[in-house]
């Protein structure tokens, strides 16, 4: 790695509470001279807390000189549901413009950027590849980089960062849900994942952004860390973020991952399914699910919330066995995908792999070269001890 990267690591002794986990945001004695007398910016969302104080609020408060706010998909306050568009905006409890990267652009300007000496980033992340904080991450380095900005990272838990499983993404097959080629379950944290970005050289045209990284204490790849706030609105639970890896997928077939219930990605089913267990009929939730698919319908399948306590943490692996079920059972296989499963997968090999009849096991099988290389890549840019 180049040496104009400058990593802030913050040591503690074994004897201060190991299991303890402190944030990156909330080690502020480090970062706050970093951006005394700075024009800052913030890329946040409701994530950004400092125990039950927005990391916003805590920087008006100590009279930090904040620009502007940049918003991720979901908006600013996390209420907005997955794909919708957000619109530039002024937050009306700090009177801060919010200037949106999930809408017409997904990249700062140059104008964004003309009074702005850093910018923060600080997002949970969940540590799916198509979870599309790391696609973010990706253009406001990339805009950064381009713009001689500094970056500085408040690094927050994986709390997938546990393993690493899936297809690597294809770059055929590159979109905002998949913008490098690396496995659908990473086992990165953002500051990780962002030494890796600037490593491996995917911000193109020789560009290297300086980035400033704030580790979080008390943390390793071992570690289970269940979220204090949900990282979006169809994730509230622990076991919706542990099954969403494995879950996402079905969001390119005609099954419902039980958006617009009181269960999304912890229940799968849909309409006329002989072999359902439970039934769940998908309601508009305003902010959370404004039109779920098979809306206002009975929807027979499965509630999967004991399934992931006892195997899916433990396994450490994808569970595509309900994907290959549902698509066995399909009275019409030729409309079970549509055209978003490939960007999911990163590739059209696993689509092709289940219409031929593969087995789970030739299916993970075909994984097991790319995932060799990758983890071989993934160790360079480690800043906590790794899994077993």
């Amino acid at each position: 790695m180049r040496k104009s990267i400058f990593i802030l690591l913050v040591f503690i002794s074994n004897a201060v509470l190991a299991q303890k986990i402190v944030t990156g945001a909330e080690q502020l004695k480090y970062y706050l001279p970093l951006i005394k007398d700075k024009r800052v910016a913030l890329v946040v969302n409701q994530t950004a807390v400092i125990g039950q104080v927005h990391l916003v609020d805590t920087l008006q408060k100590l009279k930090v000189d904040i620009k502007k706010i940049f918003a991720p998909e979901h908006g600013f306050r996390g209420d907005n549901e997955a794909g919708a568009k957000i619109s530039t905006s002024i937050d009306k409890k700090t009177g801060l413009k919010v200037i949106s990267l999930y809408g017409k652009n997904f990249k700062p300007s140059v104008q964004d950027l003309s009074d702005v000496d850093i910018v923060i980033f600080d997002i949970q992340d969940v540590g799916a590849r198509f979870y599309t904080f790391i696609s973010t991450l990706h253009y406001v380095m990339q805009a950064c980089a381009e713009n001689k900005k500094t970056v500085i990272i408040l690094d927050r838990p994986n709390p997938n960062g546990y393993y690493i499983d899936g297809p690597i993404l294809d770059t055929a097959f590159k979109s905002f849900v998949g913008m490098h080629p690396v496995p659908v379950v990473h086992g990165m944290t953002i500051a990780e994942y962002a030494q890796m970005i600037n490593g491996e050289h995917w911000l193109g045209d020789n560009l290297w952004c300086k980035i400033i990284l704030l580790k979080v204490t008390g943390y390793d790849h071992n570690t289970l860390y269940p979220l204090p706030v949900k990282p979006s609105p169809n994730l509230p639970t622990s076991q919706s973020v542990y099954l969403y890896p494995s879950l996402c997928f079905f969001e390119g077939t005609d099954v419902s991952v039980g958006r617009g219930t009181d269960k999304p990605f912890q229940q799968i089913g849909r309409p006329n399914f002989a072999d359902g267990r439970i039934k769940f009929i998908p309601k508009v939730i305003p902010g959370i699910s404004d039109a779920p698919l098979y809306k206002n319908q009975i929807c027979s399948g499965f509630d999967l919330t004991n399934f992931c306590d006892s195997y899916i943490v433990t396994s450490k692996r994808l569970y595509l066995y309900w994907l290959q079920g549902f698509y066995e059972k399909s009275t019409d296989k030729t409309k079970f995908f549509n055209n978003y499963f490939d960007k999911l997968a990163g590739t059209d090999q696993l689509r092709k792999q289940i219409i031929a009849g593969k087995s789970i096991e030739e299916i993970q099988k075909s994984w097991d070269e790319g995932l060799k290389k990758y983890k071989l890549m993934r160790k360079k840019y480690l800043l906590y001890k790794d899994f077993e």
